[in-house]
């Protein structure tokens, strides 16, 4: 899916998305952004809750053509890359303190 349907998807649904945690635990996020790096998309999500203060960044798999699956990402590396993309994106939007 490309990064402006993806968007305009979640910013027509609301922003909520509910995933499950490695627990089975069902965690609301708050849907931010999508960022492209290198040919893949990434979603970008903050957990829906006033003391969150950390985004979660996992990277999107297209299982067809209406299923996606959102994946962790263990590259340190490419987490910074993807959050400093976000930054640059949202400077003097976000406060980023």
């Amino acid at each position: 899916m490309a990064n402006e349907e993806l968007f305009e998807e979640y910013e027509n649904e609301g922003t909520l998305i509910t995933l499950e945690d490695e627990d089975g635990n069902e965690v609301e996020f708050e849907f931010l952004d999508v960022v492209e790096y290198q040919g893949e998309e990434y979603i970008v999500l903050i957990e829906n809750d006033e003391e969150a203060d950390e985004v979660v960044i996992l990277k999107i798999n297209a299982i067809d053509d209406e299923t996606e699956e959102y994946v962790s990402i263990e590259d340190e590396d490419l987490l910074e890359t993807l959050f400093n993309i976000f930054k640059d994106k949202y400077e003097g939007d976000i406060n980023f303190a």
